[in-house]
């Protein structure tokens, strides 16, 4: 019960990171903003029916928009920095599940070109057989 009397929680990709962190635990930050933002990318990522047309609805839509973005861009600010190759890639590998979910194919294609660790890139392509054209 946030609401009464207390502030709006942050959300995962708001959290500032406190100093230098590893690679390992930049991948964990990453997973966790991508899982939290999931449900915003499958909002952004389906398709309008045309049949809302509350102002409720807009800003909802709207919302989850600004969220898919600014998890997207805060978790490839942090996927820049992570110096092993193998979790790097790994790391994209979570964003462009992220990308995909929000029907954001054109970002998903060019992290996926990113991916260099062939074994990531066959599941990846596995699990979402689009980007291979």
């Amino acid at each position: 019960m946030w609401r009464f009397g207390k502030t709006a929680q942050k959300e995962a990709w708001e959290e500032p990171i406190d100093g230098p962190i590893g690679d390992i635990e930049a991948a964990e930050v990453i997973r966790a903003i991508c899982r939290s933002a999931a449900d915003s990318a499958v909002q952004v990522g389906t398709p309008a029916d045309g049949t809302t047309t509350k102002r409720h609805d807009k800003n909802k839509d709207e919302r989850d928009r600004t969220r898919y973005q600014a998890a997207a861009r805060r978790a490839m600010e942090i996927a820049l920095k992570i110096s092993d190759d193998l979790m790097r890639d790994a790391a994209v590998g979570e964003i462009v599940d992220l990308c995909i979910k929000a029907n954001d194919m054109k970002t998903a294609k060019i992290l996926f070109r990113a991916i260099q660790a062939p074994s990531i890139r066959d599941i990846v392509l596995t699990d979402h057989p689009a980007l291979q054209q």
